[in-house]
């Protein structure tokens, strides 16, 4: 048996059987052929039901799908002789020792007689039995269905690994398909990224070659871009029918059904369709159901492809946005930041990003952009800190002081995105300027109107620089629209891991290393260390890692501080923390580094007056005693600091 018959076999078992009684007397019996020739009875067969297209029965004896049967039927007086072959066979539990057969008919005109003259001795009650099961008929409603339809799927999909790719394979497939459906043609159509549009790759009843269009046009472009499968006759539907086909090809379309087709990845990369139902104006809900075993099929045919295009329109198929563009992270907030990614990425509205330098905010708006409707577009990054006034206008404006249509970047990035870097070091005048121009969404001495989507970024809330009159009030109501606030690395220590792997593996990729891994003293280090550069300073520690033990497999003997080319920049932390010693130390509490703190400013205050504490305390408005506790409290902790040092070092020689 072939892939093809478990189509005609899968219509035989959606077709209504009637269920066959013993009170009924209708005599049954099996013909085959043994290994000699010779025809055998199947002794203990017993008809289950019975329909136009088959028939079941169960039997103890072991027979092949495949296998031709010689069939004969009496009820009553009427005798009729029939022939058939095998196409199901399957058992309702694995302890059961009857096995249900399903049989596929040849065509036989006399068979609707003698179904007609077997049902007009039904009583009315079961009559309306019948009925009643045919008109309500649900999938799996009983456990044999269920056993029926998984026996259906293996018939359809065992032999597509073995034959799928094999040419002429589709073709035969598709005049299979025409056959059970009774249809005229049979096309499939892929996508071709390349050109925007829908071609048939295959054909049944027509010719391929000029069968292409654009992939949103039609029936088959309402299926692909929609994903919801179509049922129409165009008589009663003309509103979804384009003619342009049958006028070029000389064809009249009645009625048509089309069912998208999905890769592995599970996205839409084409459609088949079916057209013309012979002697009937609509498909039926049987063929519906036929359809949507041939779409997986099909799928499954085409499981491989995948297009991907710099150029393409289709976003799903457009080459995919720099994988250095992801944001890495399994914490609460980095599991916020993707909804609000989803939520933003296909809207207009300006966002403004928030958060300490180095946490992403770039990558941030990099992402909403690649990840939305403007993502094929431009995208562009004005840096507000720039220096250079000139350079700044002409940025934003182009040459004149009105924007100019060929050197704005407000011009230049229509229907795209552009980044305001450390908007909140923009000069008020530009501010000004700019508020007016995205009010009005219109530029003055250009023919472009305003088409650009913008992210702002800042380091500072500019919310607290309007308050202290030093930014636009304006301006801030209009790019807060949408607003996020990036934490920084030391609130996301459970992400410190997940980001090191991801840096490490770009890195040894990108030097074309082998692996590498940290030790775990090295990654307690890391985890122990506040980051006060965060993300992009974890990655240049992971790049200096790795640029510094190339022959390493685990980095484990790393001067992380204090060598000469140390792997964690301390620059950083006296940036943010100055030079006070400890102050960086998170794990001391809030209270000891404050003490510490205090005990700086003692001391340079003490220096100031020449070493008199009494005028040095005076001087900072506390008491001499007070003074001297402080220095005692400050002490106490850079001593107990100290010994912890030195008993840890200690240890280390030792082991």
């Amino acid at each position: 048996m072939s892939v093809f018959d478990g189509l005609s076999e899968f219509k035989f078992y959606q077709s209504f059987r009637i269920p066959v009684e013993k009170a009924d007397n209708l005599r049954f019996l099996l013909e085959k052929e043994n290994e000699f020739g010779k025809k055998v009875y199947i002794e203990d067969a017993m008809l289950l039901d019975i329909s136009m297209t088959g028939l079941g029965f169960k039997s103890k004896e072991r027979v092949s799908v495949g296998t031709s049967l010689s069939i004969s039927l009496q009820y009553k007086k009427l005798h009729l002789d029939l022939s058939g072959d095998i196409v199901r066979s399957f058992s309702n539990a694995l302890e059961d020792e009857d096995i249900i057969y399903g049989v596929q008919l040849d065509e036989e005109p006399k068979l609707k007689k003698f179904l007609e003259y077997f049902v007009a001795g039904f009583s009315p009650e079961r009559v309306k039995n019948c009925l009643l099961v045919s008109a309500l008929n649900e999938p799996y409603s009983e456990v044999t269905d269920g056993v029926e339809t998984f026996s259906l799927l293996l018939s359809l999909f065992k032999d597509i690994s073995l034959i799928g790719s094999k040419e002429g394979f589709v073709e035969s497939l598709l005049e299979e398909v025409c056959r059970v459906m009774n249809a005229s043609r049979a096309t499939i159509f892929l996508i071709n990224v390349e050109t925007n549009e829908l071609e048939a790759v295959a054909a049944m009843g027509v010719e391929k070659l000029n069968l292409h269009f654009d992939y949103r046009l039609g029936i088959a472009g309402s299926v692909f871009t929609t994903g919801v499968a179509l049922n129409i006759d165009v008589k009663n539907d003309k509103s979804r029918f384009n003619p342009f086909f049958d006028k070029k090809l000389n064809f009249q379309t009645r009625s048509i059904i089309c069912h998208p087709i999905h890769n592995r990845e599970d996205k839409i990369v084409g459609v088949i369709q079916v057209l013309n139902k012979k002697n009937e104006d609509r498909f039926t809900i049987e063929d519906e159901k036929i359809m949507k075993v041939l779409s997986l099929v099909f799928s499954s045919v085409y499981h491989n492809f995948t297009p991907l295009s710099e150029k393409s329109i289709i976003r799903r198929f457009s080459t995919p946005y720099n994988r250095r563009d992801v944001i890495i992270g399994k914490t609460h907030h980095v599991t916020s930041l993707r909804s609000s990614i989803i939520k933003l990425k296909d809207i207009d509205t300006p966002v403004l990003i928030l958060g300490e330098e180095g946490v992403g905010k770039k990558l941030l708006a990099k992402i909403i952009h690649g990840e939305g409707q403007r993502g094929l577009n431009l995208i562009e990054v004005i840096d507000c800190s720039n220096p250079d006034r000139k350079s700044l206008s002409k940025e934003i404006w182009g040459n004149k002081w009105e924007v100019d249509d060929k050197d704005s970047k407000l011009i230049k990035c229509r229907r795209g995105t552009l980044i305001f870097s450390n908007v909140d070091m923009l000069p008020p005048d530009i501010q000004s300027k700019l508020h007016e121009i995205l009010i009005e969404r219109g530029i003055p001495g250009s023919k472009y109107s305003l088409d650009v989507r913008l992210i702002f970024t800042s380091k500072t809330d500019p919310g607290a620089l309007v308050d202290e009159g030093v930014f636009h009030k304006g301006l801030y109501n209009y790019m807060s629209t949408a607003l996020i606030n990036l934490e920084p690395l030391r609130r996301r220590v459970d992400d410190i891991a997940l980001l090191i792997d991801y840096y490490l593996k770009m890195e040894c990729k990108e030097q074309g290393l082998l692996l590498k891994s940290f030790s775990q003293k090295v990654m307690d280090e890391f985890n122990e260390y506040d980051w006060p550069g965060n993300v992009s300073e974890l990655k240049n520690a992971v790049k200096r890692a790795v640029l510094y033990h190339p022959k390493a497999h685990v980095i484990s003997e790393v001067e992380l501080e204090n060598g000469a080319i140390p792997i964690l920049d301390v620059s950083a932390k006296k940036r943010v923390f100055g030079e006070i010693p400890h102050i960086s130390n998170f794990k001391l509490s809030l209270k000891d580094r404050v003490a510490l703190a205090e005990r700086e400013m003692i001391l340079q205050e003490i220096k100031r007056n020449n070493g008199n504490k009494s005028k040095a305390a005076k001087e900072m408005g506390i008491s001499r005693e007070a003074l001297r506790k402080k220095l005692l409290i400050s002490d106490k902790i850079l001593e107990e600091l100290e010994s912890s040092v030195q008993d840890s070092n200690e240890s280390k020689k030792v082991a």
